[in-house]
Formats: C-alpha cells, structure tokens, sequence
C-alpha cells in the first residue's frame, strides 16, 4: 500500500474512506496533499476491491482550500512569487484525476468546504453534507478564480445565472441552501454523516460494479457530446457487459428472485 502524506486512506467492505487529514488548518491543501490525493483516487480506481469511494475531511472542516497561511510564509503552493511559470502537472492534478474517476465518489461534507475544497466537493458524483457543512466560493474575494473544476462543473449544476451570482457575489451556502439548489444530495445531523454516507456507499457497492462504472463514464461523456454519439457510445460500452459473469448473475438472480452476488467479473 502506497504511504500518503496529509490523506488517510482506508479500505472495507468494497468501500475506499479517503480522508483530507490536516484537521488543525482545516485541512488545506498542502503541496504533498496534492500528490497524495492523485495518487490514493488512482490507486483506489485501480483496485478491484474497491467499488465505492468516499472523500471527507479530518476535524471539523472538509477543506479550507489552498494553504495561504504556507503561502505567505513562502512554502506553499505558488509561493515562489511567479506561479505562472511553475510546472504543473495538470493531467495528473486532483480535480482532472477526480473527474476521470471511474468508481463512484461520494463526498461526505462533514464542514466548510472553501475554493479549491469547494471544486472538490463538486468533483464527487453525489454529496451528503452535515449540519455544519458549507460550500465557501470565495474566490472572487481572494482575487482568484475557482482553478480547480469549479467554473466548469457550478454552471452544469445549478444553471448559468445562479452559478454566476453565487461566483461573482462569492456567497458562502449552508447546507440547506445547497440542498435547495441541488448541490448536495441530503443534509443530515454531524452524528449521521459517516453513517449515511456509508449506507449510500454500501448500497450502490451491492450492484455490478463494471456497470456502475461504464454508467458513469458514459455520463460523463455525454456531457459533451451528441445524443447520438452518446447512444452509439453506449451501445459499444454495452457489448463487452453482456459477456460478464455479474449480467450472467444479475439475470439468474432476476429469475430466482434473490439478491445478487456480484463479483466485478
């Protein structure tokens, strides 16, 4: 198992906990928790034990986005004073990882999720927030703008206007607010949260994962391409599953009247 540094990374019952661990900055992002997070999401994409993936936050913040107090102390991200010339490896950052994620991610918004820690949240496929969660797009008043997916995924989610009001006005949601607008799945009590979100995570584990993954990379697809492409697309991802052992099982469990037993094979 590789050794992540700032992240925790735990894995049962099919089930992969990736923990943002710097509870005592709100887990911001560090330099090495950039790495670690790129590495733990791929690593638990590639492994056939895991079916389900959760993303939360140590203490009581999810992630209070980049670590501008290693900024201005001159170790952190960008502190060299010309961030336009660094060498980023883009391809391989955490938002682009994260949204080439085969495995379904759910986010568990335990606090404050702020910029950068906004635009992951964005980046799971479904969000269970606590109480306490928020959704902070405070870029505009750090003299930023959302860097990390979130000028791409907000618009998708909310609609242009309101993704526009809540970017230019830099309006912090609570979670109930964001369950209005459809930006977190359910709001539950702190107490519940791993809870719940372990009973979503267990219940979508439970179905074929070959085909919980090609739904979510033809979902993905379809958000830039035709009808068309993507029915043919989809066409294609079907062949290849009607040759496994879980629609072989998922079929004799419809007609034995029983649960399956999918093996990811």
């Amino acid at each position: 198992m590789s050794t992540y540094n700032d992240l925790l990374y735990d894995v049962c019952d099919n089930i992969a906990t990736i923990t943002m661990n710097r509870p005592d900055r709100l887990n911001a992002i560090s330099g090495p928790m950039l790495d670690s997070f790129s590495r733990a999401f791929r690593d638990a994409d590639m492994d056939p034990d895991v079916r389900v993936i959760i993303l939360t936050g140590a203490g009581r913040g999810f992630c209070a986005g980049l670590d501008l107090k290693d900024f201005t102390a001159g170790t952190g991200i960008g502190s060299n004073g010309n961030l336009a010339a660094a060498k980023f490896d883009l391809a391989g950052s955490p938002p682009i990882v994260l949204h080439q994620t085969d495995k379904p991610v759910i986010c568990a918004l335990n606090g404050p999720a702020a910029g950068y820690g906004m635009d992951l949240a964005l980046g799971c496929d479904i969000r269970i927030a606590s109480t306490n969660g928020k959704l902070a797009a405070v870029f505009a008043k750090r003299g930023v703008l959302p860097e990390s997916g979130g000028t791409w995924l907000l618009p998708r989610l909310v609609g242009w206007a309101k993704a526009a009001e809540i970017a230019f006005m830099g309006k912090v949601l609570s979670a109930q607010e964001s369950l209005e607008l459809g930006l977190v799945n359910a709001v539950v009590e702190p107490e519940e949260l791993m809870n719940v979100t372990m009973e979503w995570a267990t219940e979508i584990a439970s179905n074929a994962p070959l085909a919980i993954q090609a739904t979510k990379r033809m979902m993905r697809l379809g958000l830039d391409e035709t009808f068309e492409a993507n029915v043919h697309h989809v066409f294609l991802q079907l062949l290849p599953l009607f040759r496994t052992e879980d629609f072989r099982e998922g079929v004799k469990a419809f007609m034995e009247k029983r649960d399956p037993q999918f093996t990811g094979r």
